[in-house]
């Protein structure tokens, strides 16, 4: 009997030991996209069929738009990784946001599949950067388009600025492709 608890103490201690030498918390947050690099026919279903209700609902809307955020001079494939990684975060937060708004009903659970798919690709992307490059400064490119989002966001209707998302919503999933690729793509 002495022997067992002997044992078990032992266990309890280099248990405790094994987990102080290697916390938790740093091996669940580590950066892996590789998820994102094929991405599962049913979550693309799901991001056209609400695209396609968003473009009937926006026919019968008297929308007109300016926003031109998504349509950039350059190419996801040349910025560096971190800035591959902080442009789809602001995309995906961008979506996201716009997805979270309040709608009609049956357009409410059309776009709760992606919204769930995105918000976790948000939240992926957000621990890439906390662990891989917690200081990164933009480059001039994405420094200039993160501008031209923070001042859409102040100066275009909500509508506008969730159209635009809504729209692009497949832009926003190849950038974060190519991001999960982590090599050049076009």
């Amino acid at each position: 009997m002495l022997r067992l608890c002997l044992i078990l103490l032992l266990v309890l201690v280099l248990g405790a030991s094994l987990r102080a030498a290697f916390p938790m918390d740093n091996m669940k947050k580590s950066c892996s996209l590789s998820k994102y690099q094929f991405l599962v026919p049913q979550e693309l279903k799901a991001v056209q069929k609400m695209k396609e209700q968003f473009e009937e609902i926006m026919l019968l809307s008297d929308r007109k738009c300016n926003t031109r955020l998504f349509h950039r001079k350059w190419k996801i494939a040349e910025l560096s990784v971190p800035d591959r990684v902080m442009l789809v975060e602001a995309e995906l937060d961008l979506a996201t946001t716009m997805l979270e708004l309040p709608t009609a009903p049956r357009f409410a659970e059309t776009r709760q599949q992606p919204l769930t798919f995105l918000t976790q690709a948000r939240e992926d992307l957000r621990v890439c950067m906390a662990t891989e490059s917690p200081s990164h400064q933009p480059s001039g490119k994405l420094r200039h388009w993160l501008q031209k989002l923070q001042t859409a966001k102040e100066t275009e209707t909500t509508g506008c600025l969730e159209a635009s998302a809504i729209l692009h919503l497949f832009q926003v999933l190849n950038d974060l492709r190519c991001t999960a690729l982590r090599q050049r793509c076009t």
